[in-house]
C-alpha cells in the first residue's frame, strides 16, 4: 500500500494515511471542511437560498388556493395536497448541486482538490452533507407554510419522524443520481437540458391528484412512481387522506418507499464515486 505522509495543516501531524484510526479522523476532519466550503457559499448567495427555498413555497400556495389539488380525494384536500408537496420538495434545488458540481469540474477547482493530502471522497462527502441540510430546512419551511394553511398531522411525532425519514431518503437517492449526471454533463448548460428530466417524473405521480381519478393505465404508472410511493407512505404516517385503489403498490407503499430510494442509490452511488475516481485519469 502506497501511504502518504499529511503534513501538519490544523488537523495533526505526521500521521500516516493508510492507518484505520487516522483515516477515518482525515475523513471526517475531510468531508466537514468540503461541508463548511459549501455552507459558505449559502452566506455568500443568499438569494439563491431564498429563491430555492420559496419556490416549492410558491407551488403549494398556487395548488391550494387556485389549481385546486388533491379536490378529488375523500377528506380535507389540503392534507393530501401538503404531503405530495413535502415529497415533490425533495425534487427541487437539486440543480443547484449539479451546477455546483460542473462549474467545480470546469474551473478545475476539484482537480486541485485532489492534489491535496486529502481523502478523495471528501468532495462528494461534503457536496452531499451541505444539500441534505439544505434539504431539512426546505421541509421544514414546507411543513411551517403547510400549517399555516390548514395541514395537520395526527399520528404522533413517531410516525411524523419516520415521515420525514422517508423523504430524505428520497432526497438522498435523488441527490446521487444528480451528482452523478452532472459529472457525466460536465458542463452547466447541460445541467438545464438534465433538470427539465426531474418535471416529467415529478407531475407523473399521485402529488397532486389520486390515481383513481386517472386513466386506467396511466393511474397504474402513477402509482408505480418512486415519488408516489413517497407521497403515499408520509400520508400515511400522517394519518392524512391518501386517495388509496386498494392496489398492490398502493398497500405496500411503506416498503416501496424504502425499496425505491435504496434501488437508486445502489444504482448510482457506485456509479458517481467511479465517476469522480476516473476523472483526472
Amino acid at each position: 500500500m502506497t501511504t502518504t505522509t499529511r503534513t501538519e495543516h490544523g488537523t495533526g501531524t505526521g500521521t500516516e494515511h493508510g492507518t484505520g484510526p487516522s483515516r477515518l479522523t482525515w475523513a471526517l476532519t475531510d468531508s466537514w471542511t468540503m461541508t463548511r466550503r459549501e455552507l459558505a457559499h449559502w452566506a455568500r448567495q443568499p438569494v439563491a437560498v431564498v429563491v430555492g427555498l420559496a419556490f416549492p413555497v410558491m407551488l403549494l400556495l398556487m395548488f391550494t388556493y387556485l389549481v385546486g389539488g388533491g379536490r378529488d380525494v375523500a377528506g380535507d384536500p389540503t392534507e393530501y395536497l401538503v404531503p405530495g408537496m413535502l415529497a415533490l420538495t425533495m425534487a427541487f434545488g437539486l440543480e443547484s448541486t449539479m451546477l455546483a458540481v460542473t462549474q467545480d469540474l470546469g474551473k478545475g477547482v476539484i482537480d486541485r482538490f485532489r492534489s491535496l493530502p486529502m481523502v478523495p471522497g471528501a468532495v462528494l462527502v461534503g457536496r452531499s452533507a451541505a444539500d441534505m441540510l439544505q434539504s431539512v430546512a426546505a421541509l421544514a419551511v414546507m411543513a411551517g407554510v403547510g400549517y399555516a394553511v390548514g395541514w395537520r398531522w395526527h399520528n404522533g411525532a413517531a410516525a411524523a419522524l419516520g415521515a420525514v425519514g422517508l423523504l430524505l431518503l428520497l432526497r438522498f437517492a435523488m441527490l446521487w443520481a444528480g451528482i452523478h449526471l452532472a459529472m457525466v454533463a460536465g458542463r452547466p448548460e447541460l445541467v438545464q437540458a438534465v433538470q427539465i428530466l426531474v418535471w416529467p417524473v415529478g407531475f407523473l405521480s399521485n402529488v397532486f391528484a389520486s390515481p383513481a381519478s386517472m386513466p386506467g393505465w396511466l393511474g397504474t404508472v402513477v402509482e408505480w412512481n418512486p415519488m408516489s410511493a413517497t407521497a403515499t407512505a408520509v400520508r400515511e404516517l400522517f394519518g392524512n387522506p391518501g386517495g388509496a385503489t386498494g392496489s398492490w403498490a398502493v398497500e405496500h407503499a411503506q416498503l416501496l418507499a424504502v425499496l425505491w430510494p435504496v434501488a437508486i442509490i445502489a444504482v448510482f452511488f457506485p456509479l458517481a464515486v467511479g465517476k469522480f475516481a476516473r476523472l483526472s485519469r
